[in-house]
């Protein structure tokens, strides 16, 4: 076995609530034995965190949010720049970037790159960016400085919005780059002729923390008012989850099914949310619960009928990959309804393991869920049948041996 080195790893924000399944990651690489430093791009900004958090050994780093913050530490990393062998290549590669990008973040990830390679913690000897947007942007040019090699993590929101000569560079640059979907590895391998460094590896699911549910499934089916259906959704409200069609979906219910509606998350259209609600006629049956702890969602899996999530391609390009959530609730047994974007297919089958619809349809999601709410036994089939998929194929621990040898092939091929 190569000698293991010390692993830098750039990450837009640490921690936070939305990126539990980067927080498993680096617990489970911890675990495989690698040591590592986290270089956090931004500050905390949750009130919360996941239990997982509090169990990562690895040491955080921050670096300056906003250049003009901090002016010291990046004019001494800029200084500190030219004694470095490779800032020629380096601006010569950023004045390429800049008339491709010419923004004030174009400028904040060079600024952080220098502080980064001048401060240099831990004596790091790799270099590994999760997000192939602007981390990666960062980690590249903080590499092509130091000389120290660097690898990537993609996954949905970075690739998508990402323009193709961005990403091409970058996928040509890193030593490998893996992501978590089909869809996405298809799309960037059109992206480099190095079509043997761009791998698949999906995130799976700490089985441990995601335990079989024990109890029974309840048989409601919508017709008493005092014991109604109990739909979940767990997310950010963002336009690519798709909120605004749920709740159009959830209005064009029958006005006789009876059922209630749970959110869990936060996000900047709650208050447009509830408003729509409100417009809809449907806001005395949901309750918006804010962020909670992993624990408090669990629990919420466990006590609800089915688990809605509205995937949608976002104006932006913006999507999600395969949302984690939705592994997490098919793992207790509990079905799931959602669309036919990026990786959730990869997840459920229609009509097998879950309900699949078109996106920005809320009479084809209106439909589905209606079938589910009146139909238990179908809900009891696909909730077994998904976390039976879930236990066979999304255990993290396959995608942690997955980079745990990339890592050390890589190491061997460089000592």
């Amino acid at each position: 076995m190569p000698l293991r080195r010390k692993i830098l790893v750039v990450l837009k924000g640490y921690p936070r609530l939305s990126e539990t399944f980067i927080a498993q990651e680096l617990l489970g690489l911890e675990k495989a034995g690698f040591e590592l430093t986290l270089i956090s791009m931004r500050r905390p900004t949750d009130k919360k965190r996941h239990p997982v958090h509090d169990e990562i050994k690895a040491k955080v780093v921050y670096l300056p949010e906003y250049l003009h913050e901090e002016p010291i530490r990046v004019l001494k990393g800029l200084f500190h720049s030219f004694t470095r062998p490779g800032a020629k290549t380096l601006w010569k590669r950023f004045f390429k970037d800049l008339p491709r990008d010419i923004s004030r973040n174009r400028f904040r990830r060079l600024g952080q790159a220098f502080v980064l390679a001048r401060e240099w913690p831990d004596n790091g000897g790799w270099l590994h960016a999760h997000f192939i947007h602007t981390p990666a942007s960062v980690t590249e040019y903080a590499s092509i400085l130091t000389g120290v090699p660097w690898t990537c993590s993609a996954h949905a929101k970075d690739i998508w919005t990402s323009p193709d000569w961005d990403l091409g560079e970058k996928l040509n640059s890193a030593r490998w780059t893996v992501t978590c979907t089909r869809n996405g590895y298809d799309h960037m391998r059109t992206l480099t002729a190095r079509t043997d460094a761009v791998y698949l590896s999906y995130h799976g699911l700490d089985l441990g923390r995601f335990g079989s549910f024990p109890g029974q499934r309840s048989h409601r089916n919508g017709r008493d008012p005092v014991d109604p259906v109990l739909i979940l959704s767990v997310g950010r409200a963002v336009e690519k989850k798709g909120y605004d069609t749920l709740l159009e979906a959830l209005a064009l219910l029958p006005a006789d099914l009876n059922w209630r509606f749970e959110h869990i998350g936060g996000g900047d259209e709650l208050t447009k949310l509830k408003a729509m609600a409100a417009t809809l006629g449907i806001a005395e049956r949901i309750t918006w619960k804010g962020a909670l702890a992993q624990e408090d969602v669990l629990d919420h899996y466990r006590r609800a009928d089915i688990f809605a999530l509205a995937c949608r391609i976002a104006a932006n390009g913006d999507r999600d990959g395969l949302p984690n959530v939705l592994v997490e609730a098919s793992s207790q047994r509990l079905p799931c309804i959602s669309t036919s974007v990026s990786g959730v297919p990869e997840l459920l089958i229609h009509r097998e393991n879950g309900l699949v619809v078109p996106p920005e349809s809320p009479e084809s999601l209106a439909k589905a869920l209606h079938m589910a709410i009146a139909d238990p036994a179908l809900r009891l089939k696909l909730g077994e049948a998904a976390e039976k998929r879930v236990r066979a194929h999304f255990d993290y621990h396959s995608s942690i041996d997955q980079l745990s040898k990339l890592f050390e092939e890589e190491w061997r091929k460089t000592a």
